[in-house]
């Protein structure tokens, strides 16, 4: 089972839109993944089709407070992956489990007991904030997966989450192995081609081959409720997660 973290503490890179078209691409490559939205925006979920009838009881937020089983809370998107859900009462999980050293570890213990017999990969849209939902997150996770688009202030949030991993991994004594893909990719601005450069002039292999366009399918499909898969099958869009995901396959990261 590889449980992936999709994380970047700058906004506006794409972070959702990846982990819902990446899911999306799995699932249509029959690997039956499994998406947890760990971020109080709940972004994930209305993009996934999970508009009403969502509550505290029925998402994430009852693992956390009440300790329902993963397992319980699981929801059938429309397009036939299995989803957790988050709520806005997420946002409470921080000032409830601050001061608790343990509470980093409660997502993955959670996972080990309910999913991880099930050998899906798990996808995780982590919360942008370095806190007690994104430790939960990470510690959960053995991949991280960092989207970036092609401009200077994104690509200096890469470095920072880099540097950030890096002090977890010794403090942890684990490695966190990641890959970084570039997102918003605009083939008409030479920034995009400069921003990718310097990226793998610094990661080398790290950065992913594939570039993720910007396209209007992929602005639009959450408005749907959909994936871009089931929005627009034949755009660029869904090319380029289709492309991806048989990138991270093949290379052994998923």
């Amino acid at each position: 089972m590889a449980t992936i973290a999709v994380f970047n503490q700058k906004g506006g890179v794409g972070k959702t839109t990846t982990c819902l078209n990446l899911t999306a691409a799995l699932s249509l490559a029959q690997r039956s993944p499994i998406a947890l939205d760990m971020d109080p925006q709940g972004h994930l979920s209305l993009a996934s089709g999970l508009r009403h009838g969502t509550t505290q009881r029925d998402s994430i937020v009852s693992f956390f407070r009440d300790g329902t089983p993963l397992a319980k809370l699981l929801y059938e998107t429309p397009a036939g992956w299995q989803l957790i859900p988050a709520t806005l009462e997420l946002s409470k999980i921080d000032a409830m489990y601050g001061n608790d050293p343990q509470a980093a570890k409660k997502l993955k213990q959670g996972l080990a007991e309910e999913l991880a017999l099930t050998g899906a990969p798990i996808m995780i849209d982590c919360c942008p904030m370095l806190g007690v939902l994104t430790l939960n997150a990470l510690l959960a996770s053995d991949k991280v997966l960092i989207p970036v688009s092609p401009d200077y202030l994104s690509q200096h949030g890469v470095h920072r989450l880099d540097s950030a991993l890096n002090v977890l991994e010794k403090k942890l004594q684990r490695t966190f192995e990641r890959r970084i893909v570039v997102t918003r990719f605009d083939s008409r601005r030479k920034l995009s081609y400069d921003i990718y450069d310097k990226l793998k002039q610094r990661y080398g292999d790290l950065v992913c081959k594939t570039r993720i366009g910007e396209t209007v399918a992929l602005a639009t499909s959450p408005m749907h409720g959909l994936d871009v898969f089931a929005y627009a099958p034949n755009s660029p869009g869904a090319a380029d997660y289709r492309a991806l995901a048989k990138e991270l396959t093949e290379t052994g990261f998923i």
